[in-house]
């Protein structure tokens, strides 16, 4: 069975994103200034639904987070379907600390992948969730960014405001 996700295009602290949302709760936060494909390209085989009230909470908490007003999120999340490693890697994503950063391999430790470390950081850039899973937050090795799906940019935004 397809699953349904509920979208919405919110604009958030001077940025739009999409949120993506399932009746078990937030599945996807997109990238300043995307499209709905960018969604789409998480969840090829999902039938999207334009959102009523599906994703107005974690866009109330979002815009916190991004005011300077939230350092942990609430909303239920829903992950998508997943490999072993990548659950094990979201999951170690969600325990780093606000304010702080941890290198690919730290994190590969962390989720009990201590050897994978390039399959680790496949797994970061496979995160549906940016911000809540807070993928920016990891950095290379040499303590460089490194890529990130919403952009430089947006990652050196976001360890900005949680340097405040």
């Amino acid at each position: 069975m397809m699953p349904t996700i509920y979208y919405r295009r919110h604009n958030l602290a001077g940025h739009t994103y999409y949120l993506g949302a399932t009746a078990q709760g937030l599945c996807f936060v997109g990238s300043w200034a995307q499209t709905l494909a960018e969604l789409q390209s998480f969840y090829p085989l999902a039938e999207l639904r334009p959102a009523t009230t599906q994703t107005e909470a974690a866009a109330t908490e979002l815009a916190q987070y991004l005011n300077g007003q939230r350092r942990e999120f609430t909303i239920p999340i829903a992950w998508p379907q997943a490999t072993p490693l990548q659950q094990a890697v979201w999951q170690a994503l969600l325990k780093v600390p606000y304010g702080q950063t941890v290198d690919y391999s730290t994190l590969a430790q962390q989720a009990g992948y201590p050897k994978a470390i390039r399959a680790v950081a496949s797994a970061v850039g496979k995160n549906p969730l940016l911000i809540v899973a807070p993928c920016h937050r990891v950095l290379r090795k040499d303590g460089q960014l490194g890529g990130y799906r919403g952009g430089v940019i947006m990652k050196q935004t976001l360890l900005a405001l949680e340097q405040k």
